[in-house]
């Protein structure tokens, strides 16, 4: 369930990395796809931010409450998105990816609607930062996962939570669908996590060398195209941030 730090930071990521960039210059109006649109805040802070034209899905359409937005009831498991093909500058999908069975074909089906040289947001439970590891250490749960209910059709709420998707394994499905420019950002810094990085420091970054070195010269599962990723996993966003909030473009034609 995304919060307003959420909303925000999509929308400060969209400003840096589209706005400024293309729509500043030329003064157009924004075609923007909100995919899993909950009741529709997301939407309703971009237009007041933007001059945006926004359309929506979501499996539980009758929730979205944004009186002059097109929304479609959408199974994101199982239907594809019904828009034209290259058709949005931006889509965002905001504390979905979590509530799905295969968010990897939700990322497919994102690319083909996306336009070249269009920009998606994704956000998600940041289940590899400090505070969530302490957790899943003894609960084996990370931090916004739990025990599942059983026959119940709550898919919006966090027990809804179904998939872990960690940063490295969202931007390598982006890249595997020829998204490219792939960056990181997150809602807000956890203080609880920065408590716990004040006295495992030492132990995380001697562990973190032997990691890389074994992986790179032993293994041999990092090499120059996934290492820039790879390296994120011990960046401030990863270790402290709450939520990642990734974005990437659209370079290739489809």
């Amino acid at each position: 369930m995304s919060t307003e730090q959420i909303y925000s930071s999509v929308c400060n990521v969209i400003t840096d990395r589209f706005i400024s960039d293309k729509m500043g210059k030329n003064g157009g109006t924004l075609i923007h796809l909100d995919v899993g649109a909950g009741q529709g805040q997301l939407i309703a802070r971009l237009k007041d931010r933007f001059n945006i034209k926004s359309y929506a899905c979501d499996y539980h359409a009758d929730r979205f409450s944004v009186g002059d937005v097109e929304i479609l009831d959408v199974n994101l498991n199982r239907d594809p998105l019904p828009y034209p093909e290259n058709h949005f500058d931006v889509v965002t999908c905001s504390e979905v990816v979590e509530h799905l069975d295969n968010y990897r074909r939700l990322i497919s089906e994102i690319y083909k609607v996306t336009k070249k040289d269009g920009l998606v947001v994704i956000t998600t439970p940041n289940v590899v930062n400090l505070k969530s590891r302490i957790k899943n250490l003894w609960s084996g749960f990370p931090d916004l996962f739990g025990p599942l209910p059983v026959k119940r059709n709550e898919f919006y709420s966090c027990d809804g939570h179904i998939s872990q998707v960690p940063f490295f394994y969202l931007a390598q499905a982006l890249y595997e669908q020829n998204f490219e420019e792939i960056d990181l950002n997150t809602d807000k810094i956890q203080k609880s996590s920065v408590a716990i990085l004040f006295f495992l420091y030492p132990f995380l970054y001697f562990g973190w060398r032997r990691f890389l070195w074994r992986e790179t010269y032993r293994y041999k599962t990092i090499d120059d195209n996934n290492s820039k990723i790879v390296l994120k996993n011990f960046s401030k966003e990863i270790l402290l941030g709450r939520t990642i909030v990734v974005s990437a473009r659209k370079r290739k034609p489809s």
